[in-house]
């Protein structure tokens, strides 16, 4: 492991997942934040946007202006479809590595991309020099990669708990059903563009049943597990800024109980810092994972022998975005996966 500090670069430093990202990376070790890019508000120091960050940051500035020659590793929080320009524009820069926190790299097959975000990929060359990371199923694959696509938040939450069981024949997966709850902070500071219903900031609403896409990246990764695997996905948006919990409605194969499920999970997990497990039965909210990188799972029995309910909350924006993607860029460059984030 290299004692030289990396040099880091924000592109889209302003918005709610930017700038918990630089609130994070203030706290490394080993990095030094070299620029902090957006479209506007150029000039402005980052304590204008974010009254937590206090430490003294180089000047909101636009990506034309950075030195990539001297950057090792850009952090990209943009709108999707943004990324993959800016980064075709960068691949002469060899030694410069990208952590895409949008999706413009989870998607495999550029159709896909295509059908899901009605828009052609403008990057299928690179796609190739890419892996989709939710970390606990990358550490070793992780540092032979340019790119790495950070997954969606929804999707983290979801398939810490769900691939390992599908993965042991655990349990059924033709009749899985996933309802998630996140916090306004998910849609990003356009909320308002995008949700119309009444009572925003007071109200709970249901959307997205029947192509949310978030499906697109759980099709495809449920698919890499070699089995079909049939679910429903129902998100809700909830007036609370922050957190996400996915409750996820099982049926289990023969042989198998809550107790079985719990502890099988654990054991995948052991050398997972950043998941944990409550107790047996345990009804969980998002309060012990606010402003946290960790997962925290819990294994419930229900009324009937063979159904189990899995809770999986955690942090929308720093496990489902931010935290997620330092603990990526730890496995890249060789450190403890912890590192800057506890």
């Amino acid at each position: 492991m290299s004692l030289k500090k990396l040099n880091i670069a924000v592109v889209g430093a302003t918005g709610y997942v930017g700038l918990d990202l630089i609130l994070l990376l203030t706290k490394h070790p080993k990095i030094k934040i070299k620029y902090l890019c957006a479209q506007k508000n150029i000039g402005k120091e980052l304590s204008f946007f974010d009254k937590r960050i206090r430490q003294r940051l180089p000047k909101i500035t636009n990506s034309s202006k950075v030195n990539w020659s001297e950057i090792d590793i850009v952090f990209l929080s943009l709108p999707n479809g943004e990324a993959q320009k800016l980064i075709t524009k960068l691949v002469k820069f060899i030694n410069l590595k990208y952590i895409d926190l949008s999706a413009d790299f989870r998607l495999f097959n550029p159709n896909d991309y295509k059908i899901w975000y009605n828009t052609s990929h403008k990057a299928k060359h690179l796609i190739k020099d890419s892996i989709y990371s939710i970390s606990e199923f990358t550490k070793e694959k992780i540092k032979n990669y340019k790119i790495v696509a950070n997954p969606g938040c929804y999707p983290t939450s979801i398939q810490l708990p769900l691939i390992p069981l599908i993965k042991n024949k655990v349990i059924k997966n033709n009749n899985i059903i996933i309802d998630s709850k996140s916090g306004f902070s998910g849609a990003g500071k356009n909320l308002k563009r995008k949700f119309k219903h009444k009572n925003l900031y007071s109200s709970i609403q249901a959307y997205g049943i029947k192509k949310h896409r978030h499906m697109s990246e759980l099709d495809q990764e449920f698919k890499k597990t070699g089995y079909k695997v049939d679910y429903l996905f129902s998100p809700h948006l909830l007036p609370t800024f922050r957190g996400i919990l996915s409750t996820i409605y099982v049926d289990l194969n023969k042989g198998f109980s809550a107790k079985k499920v719990l502890s099988l999970l654990k054991n995948k997990h052991k050398k997972n810092n950043f998941v944990k497990f409550a107790k047996l039965n345990t009804s969980i909210g998002t309060g012990n994972i606010i402003n946290t990188n960790i997962c925290e799972i819990s294994v419930c029995e229900t009324r009937f022998k063979n159904k189990v309910v899995i809770y999986s909350a955690l942090d929308n924006l720093i496990k489902g975005a931010s935290g997620q993607a330092i603990q990526n860029m730890n496995l890249m460059y060789g450190y403890n996966e912890t590192l800057g984030l506890k």
